[in-house]
């Protein structure tokens, strides 16, 4: 029986996991869908192992190079497994995949002083969390933004994966906001890439005149999203009592991306 927990390392040092079906699986999870049938529609059109190297030339920029090396090595240690039965395999993986993103997990998170009662953890760990967790799309909302270096370095992190990256603050005193700090300047200068947006006094209605943005929230790729009573400041993130809930899949957080959007397409933010 071939040995299906040897790992191997990749010409860059990263370890794979030559596991084929647990490989497939990773793919699944994190691979789009259309990425992972085009990869499976080329895969069922070859005879044998002998010819991946050759079919995954045509795979362009759909697949993820590190993902397919993996899945070569694998196969290889499982050669009797066909090309259909690859191919089936990555479509169950990721049609199982998208189907788990669609199914609701709630977390609370609490910040501040720790009863043994309820799970304590930095809200610092779980808006990281979220923004490591992007993979397309992230849309910050918060009343104040600074003193958050980490958070920052998150955000070039994600930029560098290619994440569009959408941030709604509240406007500095000088710009017609409530905050005497330019959190917005301050953000662009940081994550120039990203896309900074503001609540402007001309699209206000008349009961709203005198509002702020005062939520708070971080949803990534419509499947993850923390909702928090904590600022994007330091003081937040480890000192003050802060509640917040983490939610993983279900409509919640495609509800709240697109309504966050919604804001942006009809113009009730403006882009800074």
């Amino acid at each position: 029986m071939p040995n299906r927990e040897l790992r191997a390392i990749s010409d860059d040092g990263e370890i794979l996991n030559t596991d084929l079906w647990k490989t497939i699986a990773d793919i699944g999870i994190e691979l789009h869908p259309d990425r992972v049938n085009t990869i499976a529609d080329k895969l069922a059109n070859i005879s044998s192992i002998d010819e991946f190297y050759q079919v995954s030339s045509s795979f362009g920029p759909v697949s993820n190079r590190t993902m397919m090396d993996a899945l070569e090595k694998a196969w290889r240690k499982d050669p009797e497994v066909l090309p259909l039965e690859l191919a089936a395999a990555l479509r169950g993986a990721s049609g199982t995949a998208a189907i788990m993103e669609k199914r609701e997990a709630v977390e609370m998170v609490w910040t501040g002083p720790f009863t043994g009662l309820v799970a304590s953890r930095h809200t610092e760990q779980v808006l990281l969390e979220v923004i490591g967790a992007a993979k397309w799309r992230l849309f910050i909302v918060s009343f104040v933004a600074y003193d958050i270096d980490s958070v920052k370095k998150a955000l070039q992190e994600a930029i560098g994966r290619n994440v569009k990256i959408n941030i709604l603050l509240e406007s500095s005193k000088d710009h017609g906001g409530k905050i005497d700090i330019d959190s917005i300047d301050a953000f662009k200068k940081a994550i120039p890439s990203a896309n900074m947006y503001a609540w402007k006094s001309k699209s206000k209605s008349s009961d709203q005149w005198n509002g702020a943005v005062h939520a708070k929230c971080a949803v990534a790729d419509g499947s993850l999203a923390f909702i928090t009573s904590a600022n994007l400041t330091r003081a937040a993130m480890e000192k003050n009592m802060e509640l917040g809930v983490l939610v993983r899949g279900g409509n919640l957080p495609e509800k709240l991306e697109l309504h966050l959007d919604a804001m942006v397409s009809t113009r009730v933010i403006e882009k800074i």
